[in-house]
């Protein structure tokens, strides 16, 4: 059998100090195999967007063992961390994070240059012309509109060619036609290049997109068909 994408054993994780300290995971259990889509979905406050952030390695189990593309996470310096995390995990989040003084080519070829990433312009010339912005690399975040920023966003993320693509949201502040352009290109990049995709959101029909869903609800995942399953998630 191949190596799973994402594999997580016992996860927890607590936020917070004192009386406002949070057991936002507990003794967590997932795995997504490689090339599989997942959809996330749940409440507010349900933890499910930081269960994104404990894939990502933006924010560390407490205990259990993370492992992903592969590679185990646990232990890593914040260097390794970032670099395993630059080669392998692209990010889109719901407010697109684009560096506003810098134009949509520099804001998707910067990070490559950061990683040593050779010919890095010219690959994001070539990710903005895949997401359709071939004629705008030269324009600024606030030339562009919410769709068109989120395409940047989407190039940034895929430019280094990531074994993970991890969504939290990523429609969540376009127009529902918008929306569905940038969905329709999000699920055509994840199948043409074959990545595991992991993406969480509120919308059911986005959700119903991915090959498998995860509803998390009350502090349980529960897997397909609405099945409890061994994995916990305490609320935010």
């Amino acid at each position: 059998m191949a190596e799973p994408a994402i594999r997580l054993r016992d996860v927890h994780l607590t936020l917070g100090e004192g009386r406002s300290r949070v057991h936002v995971l507990k003794g967590v259990d997932l795995t997504v195999a490689r090339g599989e889509s997942v959809g996330i979905v749940g409440p507010s406050g349900s933890g499910k967007s930081t269960l994104l952030m404990v894939l990502a390695g933006l924010e560390r189990a407490d205990s259990g063992r993370v492992e992903i593309a592969g590679q185990s996470l646990d232990g890593l310096s914040e260097d390794r961390l970032a670099e395993f995390r630059g080669r392998n995990v692209g990010i889109v989040f719901q407010s697109f994070h684009l560096i506003p003084n810098m134009t949509a080519l520099e804001n998707v070829a910067v990070p490559l240059e950061l990683a040593g990433h050779p010919n890095a312009f010219a690959r994001a010339e070539t990710e903005l012309a895949q997401v359709g912005l071939k004629d705008r690399v030269s324009h600024y975040p606030g030339e562009l509109s919410g769709g068109e920023q989120q395409r940047v966003a989407l190039a940034r993320a895929l430019a280094p060619e990531p074994a993970i693509l991890i969504a939290d949201e990523p429609t969540g502040n376009l127009d529902q036609a918008t929306g569905r352009q940038v969905a329709d290109l999000l699920f055509a990049e994840q199948a043409r290049r074959h990545m595991t995709l992991v993406l969480v959101t509120h919308d059911e029909r986005l959700a119903a997109r991915c090959g498998r869903e995860i509803a998390v609800e009350s502090g349980v995942i529960h897997d397909d068909g609405g099945t409890p399953v061994e994995k916990t998630v305490a609320a935010q």
